[in-house]
């Protein structure tokens, strides 16, 4: 069977090329005699695998040798409360609700301490980034915390948050790797794979090493301290090995393939031909302001539920994947990761057009 257009929101699609090449090493990974998913993880063989993915990482977002680099579990919804344990020295921390996970951060925050809502884009269902060039940070507030892009609502923070000098934390789940970023600009940046990088069940975090102290909230588990896996090169217990590989591999593709400031301009290009149509459609339209629109999650409604049903089922049949909106919002989402290639939006594209010239 052909492959299909995969536009699932995460698990998502990966490049071709690394999915192949992983079959290939499927049972006897470079000579070894083995698969990457049965040795040990204190093996050289896997010491190499996870060394080359950081050095890669690093590479790719010219991460300052001040950053470290940590491969961890538990999903970005364990760093929802990893983040406040670490670094709420003063139980006060501002928050950024532009969206259901900030929404979720901020609720694990207000567990630790006092967790202040800064500005939200709740009253326009976060179909917009809200102005974040003046807001409310006391003194003693330890970090600004934003979800830089959200999946679910399909916007991203163009410009970075004034944090009048406070500690910026960031989840970039789902525009992690799309384009550049000036890693110095924040504290903590951390990333489930599960959308742009690789599969399920890794989260990359990169800290500032001045926040990695033992200086953590009491009670806080030996695993969450970002000491514990930092000091132990994300070895402290059994990592999940399989997934750091595919990223390692995802790495070598993107450094391969120009790096992130190709990347950016292909994901530009790409959301352009999906939100060149939207604003021409009479029968679709975005659900987002255009200023805050992401290059990742596109989110669009026909404004009838009858046929956004039938659109979902018809783009199924002709072998595009995972159009249907999140549960909490409805209509049709497309996410456009880096591993969708050009021909899958215009494909979509000429799709919606015959959908559009049928059913209008």
């Amino acid at each position: 069977m052909a492959r299909v257009y995969n536009f699932s929101a995460g698990p998502a699609v990966l490049p071709e090329e690394v999915l192949k090449e992983a079959a290939d090493e499927m049972l006897d990974y470079r000579g070894c005699g083995m698969s990457v998913m049965e040795m040990s993880h204190r093996s050289k063989v896997y010491d190499t695998i996870i060394k080359e993915a950081e050095a890669d990482l690093r590479t790719l977002m010219k991460i300052p040798d001040n950053y470290k680099v940590m491969f961890l579990q538990g999903g970005a919804s364990l760093q929802f409360a990893a983040v406040p344990m670490n670094l709420m020295k003063n139980r006060k921390a501002g928050y950024i609700l532009t969206g259901q996970w900030a929404k979720k951060a901020f609720a694990e925050a207000k567990i630790f301490g006092e967790a202040v809502e800064l500005a939200s884009s709740a009253d326009k269902t976060f179909s917009y980034i809200p102005d974040c060039s003046n807001l409310p940070i006391t003194d003693d507030m330890d970090y600004v915390y934003i979800c830089e892009n959200n999946t679910i609502y399909g916007t991203k923070f163009k410009e970075l948050p004034n944090t009048k000098g406070k500690l910026l934390v960031a989840d970039q789940s789902s525009c992690f790797l799309s384009e550049p970023v000036d890693v110095t600009k924040y504290g903590v940046i951390y990333a489930g794979v599960q959308k742009n990088v690789g599969p399920a069940g890794v989260v990359v975090a990169i800290v500032r090493d001045d926040l990695i102290t033992d200086d953590v909230l009491e009670g806080t588990p030996t695993m969450v301290k970002w000491k514990t896996q930092a000091d132990a090169d994300s070895l402290y217990n059994t990592p999940p090995c399989y997934g750091i590989y595919i990223c390692g591999k995802v790495f070598k593709w993107l450094l391969k393939t120009g790096g992130l400031e190709v990347r950016k301009q292909i994901n530009e290009e790409k959301a352009k031909i999906l939100y060149d149509y939207l604003d021409e459609s009479k029968l679709f339209k975005g659900t987002v302001e255009k200023q805050s629109r992401s290059l990742m999650n596109v989110p669009f409604i026909t404004g009838n539920d009858e046929l956004d049903a039938k659109f979902i089922k018809e783009a199924k049949e002709a072998g595009f994947e995972n159009l249907k909106g999140h549960r909490t919002v409805g209509g049709m989402r497309a996410s456009i990761y880096n591993a969708m290639p050009i021909e899958g939006v215009k494909k979509l594209v000429e799709f919606m057009k015959d959908f559009e010239a049928k059913n209008s």
